[in-house]
């Protein structure tokens, strides 16, 4: 039976690109997640008026992927010590959240962060929210599958090339055929 991962770590394009990669994974959504108007734009999300946050939705198959995996690809991927931003994406659109689909989702990502925490793996406080999980907007049909049809568009080569090549090389042995 398939689970959905809910993620939120900078700009959609990076966690999609690295998601889709991964065994286990069946498909990658990009959208919109955690603020107050309904069908939001990308134009609207930009403007930091709406509150909802940039979002991957990750439908995978727990047999051949746990959550705990999801998650810790997720925090391989992106910084989950700076507030509100990501490298030069600036703003709550781009926060660190994890949107939970259960309790079950909610304690293992309460427990990944405490157990980082304690063991510091980061240099800085670990700021990544958990929050049940709300309604998703897909994103515009453009944003969906950006960084396969876009490549060598500056964002992706100079953002998005560095994220994957740090996944590939973490998580060779999880990486689809």
């Amino acid at each position: 039976m398939q689970q959905t991962a809910t993620l939120a770590g900078g700009c959609f394009w990076c966690l999609e690109a690295v998601f889709d990669q991964l065994k286990g994974v069946e498909s990658v959504k990009s959208g919109y997640m955690g603020g107050k108007s309904a069908n939001p734009t990308y134009e609207d999300v930009c403007s930091g008026a709406t509150g909802h946050a940039e979002v991957v939705q990750v439908t995978f198959d727990p047999e051949a992927l746990s959550y705990r995996e999801v998650l810790e690809v997720f925090f391989t991927v992106h910084d989950p010590t700076t507030l509100d931003r990501q490298g030069g994406d600036v703003g709550d659109q781009y926060r660190s959240i994890i949107l939970t689909h259960s309790a079950q989702q909610e304690a293992q990502a309460k427990a990944i962060i405490a157990e980082m925490t304690k063991d510091e793996v980061f240099d800085a406080p670990i700021v990544t929210l958990v929050e049940p999980a709300g309604k998703f907007f897909p994103a515009e049909e453009y944003h969906q599958d950006y960084y396969r049809r876009n490549t060598s568009q500056g964002y992706c080569q100079a953002v998005i090339r560095p994220k994957l090549q740090k996944f590939r090389k973490n998580w060779s042995q999880k990486l689809k055929a």
